[in-house]
């Protein structure tokens, strides 16, 4: 009964926490954040502990699948260089740069184990920057390739997580074995992804019941994950394949009502998960400042010094991976040359999270067994400096990053030119469902085939209207704002015949879903 008065407590405090933040302007996982660590000091708080299994097999694949199924494939691959670079090159280079700084301050830690540590810090969080970088209203190919990172990048810094504690072990790891094992983790994960999505897929093509979708769409990143785990293979790769597959193939495999029912559950979901993570953050880090066993001096200087080299490092790849490729004739002739400003903010955006969290967590504590060899380290001291380094990363880039991208000039796309690309589209969309209402309208009341015509025309005008003049109301803005009025009158009169007996319950429910449905169409006007 207590464990289930905690998750309900932690549930209740994320919902505060995000209505507080929506309130204020911030990004949720921000506000969680600081709400854990005041909790953290409230005398007879309770210490919080949360199972790296858990992360890594109940959190992080449903929020890695959602964030995979939301991606856009074809911006994906468009962006799939720079994605590559810094999911693989930079979580390489960063946990090599730390395991050195580590191992030049603390010359007694194996060096393995400042890598592992280094791999733990590498990659930047799969949640927090992209919820701000959209948020902010970052250009379009900053969000896809911060989102690609987020997505791939957890695969390596785990797989070298696993390669750097084997060698602290007494394993002999050298650049091919560790090569080796990358591919082939990831090269499985690539096909038990893409095997799990077509199954996937065969079963949402068959299912005409909109719950039962929702039920498979929910049991698939966890079965992927599962399944990854036997195999040896990664995981994390495995769910992001799939993700990015059946995201892709939604408009083909889903109902109406299933894709909106189900984007509802997984928005649901992500929330509370989001919300609980970093909660939960906050309130660990005082407990497990308080098992170290190294001195406050030695603490600060290494806590500071892996944070600095993170910045540093992100921001010395960002430039050349950003323009050396681009002496290449094909990529110039490929991709358009950034302004500076654009590295700089894709610098700035390296907030981590979850995927630290758990990976600190699995780092193997020191085991005098000479079967199970690991030498003496200051495990406790590792998992700190990764708590450390997700709550400055989060507080100090997290807040600032709107500032910095404002005053550099970092924009969101061009709103006018998406407005006039669907207007050209939805023009052709009309047309289309114009010719195939007149071949299919013989036999059907003319008053029917008006009614469809004058809908059809209505929504390729709507579109047109968004390249107008913002401040004066449109046609369709009108519409909108008098039909929620007229919506509202009718849910009244029905909520009274229902309260007077007129009408049972049932009759209202089928009523009142109705309106909804219309009214949540109308919002589309005013966006």
């Amino acid at each position: 009964m207590e464990s289930i008065v905690d998750v309900v407590a932690l549930v209740a405090i994320s919902v505060l926490g995000a209505a507080l933040a929506r309130r204020l302007g911030f990004v949720a996982p921000l506000v969680l954040l600081v709400a854990g660590l005041a909790l953290s000091f409230v005398p007879g708080m309770p210490e919080a502990h949360l199972d790296p299994d858990l992360v890594l097999i109940g959190i992080l694949p449903p929020l890695l699948y959602t964030a995979a199924l939301e991606t856009s494939v074809p911006a994906f691959r468009r962006a799939l260089r720079p994605i590559l670079m810094l999911a693989i090159g930079l979580v390489l280079v960063t946990a090599f740069a730390v395991g050195i700084v580590l191992h030049v301050l603390l010359p007694q830690i194996p060096f393995a184990a400042c890598v592992a540590l280094g791999a733990v810090v590498a990659p930047p969080d799969a949640v927090s920057a992209t919820a701000i970088a959209k948020r902010i209203g970052l250009p379009r190919r900053v969000v896809t390739i911060l989102e690609g990172e987020s997505l791939l990048n957890d695969a390596s810094a785990l797989v070298l997580v696993r390669v750097a504690t084997a060698a602290l072990g007494g394993a002999a790891v050298g650049f091919w074995p560790i090569a080796g094992q990358v591919a082939l983790k990831a090269g499985g994960g690539i096909v038990l992804g893409l095997a799990a999505a077509w199954i996937a897929a065969k079963l949402h093509r068959k299912i005409e019941d909109s719950l039962l979708d929702d039920a498979v769409s929910l049991l698939t990143p966890f079965v992927v994950v599962i399944v990854a785990e036997e195999l040896k293979t990664s995981s994390v790769v495995a769910v992001v394949i799939a993700g990015l597959y059946l995201g892709h193939r939604m408009p083909y495999l889903l109902s109406p009502t299933s894709r909106l029912q189900m984007e509802a559950v997984w928005r649901m979901i992500t929330f509370l998960l989001e919300g609980i993570v970093f909660l939960l953050v906050g309130l660990q880090l005082r407990t497990v400042g308080s098992d170290i066993e190294t001195t406050v001096g030695t603490t600060i200087g290494v806590t500071a010094a892996v944070i600095g080299t993170l910045l540093v490092v992100r921001f010395i790849w960002m430039y050349p991976a950003t323009y050396l490729p681009r002496l290449s004739p094909r990529v110039r002739d490929r991709e358009e040359r950034p302004p500076v400003t654009v590295p700089t903010v894709i610098g700035w955006a390296g907030m981590r999270g979850v995927v630290t969290l758990a990976a600190a967590q699995t780092l193997p504590k020191p085991n005098p067994d000479p079967e199970k060899y690991i030498p003496n380290y200051p495990i406790n001291l590792f998992i700190f400096v990764a708590f450390a380094v997700i709550v400055v990363t989060l507080l100090l880039q997290g807040t600032t990053l709107s500032w910095l991208a404002v005053r550099l000039g970092v924009r969101q796309d061009n709103s006018t030119a998406d407005a006039l690309a669907e207007a050209g589209v939805q023009h052709q969309a009309s047309r289309a469902a114009l010719e195939a209402l007149e071949a299919a309208a013989d036999g059907a009341p003319p008053s029917v085939v008006d009614r469809l015509r004058a809908l059809v025309e209505s929504r390729s005008n709507n579109a047109w209207e968004r390249l107008g003049n913002q401040q004066q109301e449109t046609p369709s803005a009108a519409y909108g704002r008098l039909r929620r009025e007229m919506i509202g009158a009718e849910r009244r009169v029905f909520k009274v015949a229902r309260n007077e007996g007129r009408i049972p319950e049932e009759v209202l429910t089928r009523a009142q879903r109705d309106l909804d449905l219309e009214e949540s169409l109308l919002q589309r006007s005013d966006e």
